[in-house]
């Protein structure tokens, strides 16, 4: 049975990944990722990655909340927007950024696919 209200804490298994060899511009940022609801383009949970620099681009709509850490966003046309605990930013679909975490970062996020 599917539960109809869930915590966002670190519950579920994790899982880890890294940026594209290609994207990463300086260190060596790894990514763990609770993911605590994947239903029908929607997903949800907690995402934490190491101090590093990449480049990406979004191919989804992304809801963020900083929980811990400091990062700084530049986005491709415009100028560094930093990320600390209680900021709360919209990232749309194209959106072109590099992301250098330079204190490891823990957000919350609200994808839709």
């Amino acid at each position: 049975m599917t539960q109809s209200i869930i915590k966002l804490e670190k519950s579920v298994a994790a899982s880890h990944a890294t940026p594209p060899t290609g994207d990463i511009i300086d260190g060596a940022p790894e990514f763990t990722t609770w993911k605590l609801e994947d239903d029908d383009g929607l997903r949800c949970g907690l995402w934490q990655c190491t101090p590093g620099k990449w480049s990406m681009t979004y191919t989804v709509w992304e809801y963020i909340r900083i929980l811990e850490g400091f990062a700084i966003i530049t986005p491709q046309d415009g100028d560094p927007i930093e990320l600390r605990a209680g900021d709360s930013y919209i990232l749309r679909i194209g959106f072109r950024c590099t992301w250098d975490v330079k204190e490891t970062l823990l957000k919350e996020f609200v994808i839709r696919a």
